[in-house]
């Protein structure tokens, strides 16, 4: 019986898949596509943000005060350039 039940569970998260593949394709033709200049920004904006997270983490590790303080001032400089382009 359980046999019969894990099927029908494979088929209805078969459908929901199929599902969620077709408001995805709808999302996708009704979202103009992005400039060359807005695709650069949000690259930018990603990298600059990945940037911010590491500075971030050895932040917390940082036992050294100069070496906090430098990555203080790198993560105030990169929180700078994130308000610039948002």
């Amino acid at each position: 019986m359980a046999w019969v039940d894990n099927q029908s569970m494979a088929r209805g998260w078969e459908s929901k898949s199929v599902e969620e593949q077709m408001l995805a394709a709808e999302k996708a033709v009704r979202t103009p596509p992005l400039s060359a200049e807005q695709v650069e920004r949000n690259a930018k904006l990603q990298g600059l943000e990945l940037e911010r997270t590491r500075l971030r983490r050895e932040l917390q590790a940082a036992c050294n005060a100069r070496h906090r303080g430098m990555l203080e001032q790198a993560l105030a400089h990169v929180d700078g350039q994130i308000a610039a382009l948002g």
